[in-house]
């Protein structure tokens, strides 16, 4: 898209892109004259959800997406059919039980019934509205057609809800109801009747609602305890049938109770053992050479020894005996008099190895009775151990019974307190849940600002940029090429000339260029030939060629009024000029001017050639018969050759690349060539491969931009 293509559709549809917004601007300044005032009045709700005030706990946490879907859920309410229905069915009742404080001129159908029938209407309605019934298409099928008449009146759904605003405002606790009418008291009855008749509505659905969820959750919480109940009783039963109180407590006491006497048997055993070791040391001492044992008086250790017998039977005699208090008075007598020899004995001798020797064996009595201790609690412990493992093996069959019985119980339990919980949130719901309350009632109010000039700006506004956009449009959907420029970027080739359209019907170049009457076009059409002229021998000099073949995209672009102009304007400069071509008018022979009088073809085969001054003409063969058929490619060649000796330029009008054959057998003779573009045309994605073709010829010079509406 460039300037030039939108500049050039906009001087194509300019008086249209200027009256369409002034039309624009004045029906909507027409329309809108029209417009009633319009007034607004709304009512504020209170639900409580926000407001700290209304909770029981101020701090409680508020879970805003909880708190946005129950405002989601009440407008929803709110909008839902049956209530605008009501409002319809309060509306309609209104103005016909009172047709002077109707709030509306209503239309004809209403005006045409009589007030027996309007009473009998509203005695329908009133039913209706009763028992909330909805309003639909098939309450047409009475008599009265009440769907048609609400829509007669402008109390339908559809017109309601387009009017009807119900919003709320981020982090506020109200819901605002909106209605915007050309009546004030309109607009307020419309949203107080709406706002009460919700909240009636809205409070006996909630009542009944908990209600209902009241009774099924005490039913639920009743036949919940009564399991829980019942699983309490078994596992109570279950205990009382098998002795069992606390079989945890029970089981742990007996377990510590045997891990305390194999404690204190394992510490008897290692007694027994200790015991058993010193003794043994003992006896060997007393076997063996040790002087301090050996070197004792011989008639007191045995003496000594004696009583130790004595001493050690009488013990024996104790235990076995049952710890008779008589042998304990003998042991102890013994004793004492073990200790009085034992004393004697070092009183005469302190060096005595008697006394050790007594000491030794006093030791070895003392261990042995030990000894013989720990062998007879060992038996006990096993006799207390044998009866407590006893009675843990018979614990262990109840405990898997006993597990049941307390997972069932304890699982009833749950399942009671968890409806005991919601029954309790239930009724506190029922008397701390969601209250609605009309904070602020609906009032008649002033009309809103007028928005006319607005609509008349948005008219002008929006036409023109529908005009801008069409504009647009044009451009983008136009494929015409209409600039030079644009042929050069589409072609990626160079144009080496513009040349604009002439306004007469004149074609005749001798008669053209000789015009001096002023014609703006045509002295524009001279200047354009004579760049032209400048560009083509400019190449041909620098080259040294002499043969121009002069060809199109399509056959009425143009090419043969050029190819005359061309060959009258090099005559200008003194050229001797051939002129091959067809279709030439007859004109007056004189100098400088074209004549027709002679055939290529008749020249080709008889090599005659009549010259004029400084235009000749030959004039090809008007059948689209093929060249190289007539001769061969050779006399053709010949042929060009006397006609490059004979004249200074040679322009050949060749047939369009349409007849693309005929074209490629004339622009072998050519030393260059030029295409010929008609502004306004188009390339067509055929004419794409014609364009590349002729690109690709070696002596292809350029395009020439011809009929042109201004100069380019």
């Amino acid at each position: 898209m460039d300037k030039k293509s939108l500049v050039t559709q906009f001087m194509r549809f300019k008086w249209y892109f200027i009256a369409i917004p002034i039309v624009a601007v004045l029906i909507t300044f027409f329309l809108v004259k029209k417009m009633a005032k319009q007034y607004i009045s709304e009512v504020q709700i209170s639900t409580g959800l926000l407001d700290p005030s209304k909770k029981v706990v101020s701090n409680e946490t508020v879970d805003f997406f909880a708190v946005n879907q129950q405002f989601a859920n009440i407008i929803e309410k709110f909008s839902r059919k049956r209530m605008i229905n009501i409002l319809t069915y309060n509306l309609m009742i209104h103005d016909l039980s009172d047709p002077k404080k109707s709030f509306r001129d209503h239309a004809d159908p209403l005006k045409k019934l009589n007030d027996s029938d309007k009473t009998k209407i509203v005695s329908i309605l009133q039913s209706k509205l009763a028992t909330k019934a909805l309003l639909t298409l098939d309450d047409n099928k009475g008599t009265y057609k009440l769907y048609d008449l609400a829509e007669s009146m402008g109390y339908g759904e559809e017109t309601l809800r387009k009017k009807l605003d119900i919003s709320h405002a981020n982090n506020s606790d109200l819901i605002t109801v909106g209605f915007i009418s050309e009546n004030p008291n309109l607009s307020a009855y419309v949203v107080n009747t709406l706002s009460n008749e919700f909240l009636n509505i809205y409070s006996l659905d909630v009542s009944t609602n908990q209600s209902n969820s009241a009774m099924l959750l005490d039913s639920l919480l009743k036949s919940k305890e009564l399991v829980m109940n019942r699983k309490n009783e078994s596992l109570s039963t279950f205990k009382r049938t098998k002795g069992v109180l606390n079989l945890n407590e029970q089981s742990a006491t007996v377990y510590n109770e045997i891990s305390k006497y194999e404690s204190q048997r394992a510490d008897m055993l290692r007694t027994i053992v200790s015991n058993q070791g010193a003794i043994n040391t003992i006896v060997g001492k007393l076997r063996g050479s040790d002087a301090y044992v050996n070197g004792s008086s011989r008639a007191d250790n045995r003496e000594i020894v004696n009583l130790k017998r004595q001493l050690q039977a009488a013990n024996n005699a104790f235990i076995d005996g049952g710890f008779k208090p008589s042998d304990q008075r003998k042991i102890d007598s013994l004793n004492k008099l073990i200790t009085i020899k034992s004393d004697i004995n070092a009183d005469e001798n302190v060096l005595d190895p008697r006394t050790s020797k007594q000491s030794l064996v006093q030791q070895k009595l003392d261990l042995e009775i030990a000894l013989q201790q720990a062998k007879s609690g060992i038996k006990s412990i096993d006799t207390e151990l044998s009866t407590l493992r006893g009675r843990y093996a018979g614990m262990v069959p109840f405990d898997a019974d006993i597990q049941n019985y307390e997972r069932d119980a304890d699982i009833a339990t749950k399942d009671y307190m968890a409806a005991l919980d919601r029954y309790n949130q239930s009724k506190t719901s029922q008397s701390l849940g969601l209250h609605l309350k009309i904070e602020q009632a609906g009032l008649p109010g002033n009309p809103q600002p007028s928005k006319k000039v607005l609509y008349v700006a948005g008219a002008g506004f929006v036409s023109i940029a529908l005009c801008l956009g069409a504009l647009f449009l044009l451009v983008l959907l136009d494929e015409t090429i209409k600039d030079a420029d644009r042929l050069r970027k589409l072609t990626k080739s160079n144009v080496i000339a513009s040349v604009c359209k002439i306004n007469t019907n004149e074609r005749n170049p001798s008669v053209i260029w000789k015009e001096n009457g002023g014609d703006l076009a045509l002295e524009q059409y001279r200047n354009d030939i004579r760049s032209c002229r400048f560009e083509l021998l400019k190449q041909l000099d620098h080259d040294d060629d002499q043969i121009l073949g002069i060809t199109s995209l399509e056959p009425n672009d143009g090419k043969t009024q050029l190819a005359y102009s061309l060959a009258y304007s090099f005559a200008m400069v003194g050229r001797k000029t051939l002129l091959i071509a067809d279709n030439l008018p007859l004109v007056e022979t004189n100098s400088k001017q074209i004549s027709v009088n002679q055939s290529f073809q008749n020249f080709i085969v008889k090599r005659k050639l009549q010259t004029e001054d400084l235009i000749t003409v030959m004039t090809k063969n008007a059948a689209k018969n093929s060249l190289l058929e007539s001769q061969s490619f050779h006399n053709l060649k010949s042929g060009f050759e006397i006609l490059k000796n004979e004249f200074d330029n040679i322009i050949i009008d060749i047939n369009s690349l349409q007849d693309l054959n005929l074209a490629k057998e004339w622009l072998l003779f050519t030393d260059k060539s030029i295409t010929v573009f008609k502004s306004g045309n188009k390339i067509s994605s055929d004419q794409h491969k014609l364009v590349e073709y002729i690109q690709q010829q070696e002596n292809f010079a350029g395009w020439v931009f011809n009929q042109t509406s201004t100069a380019t």
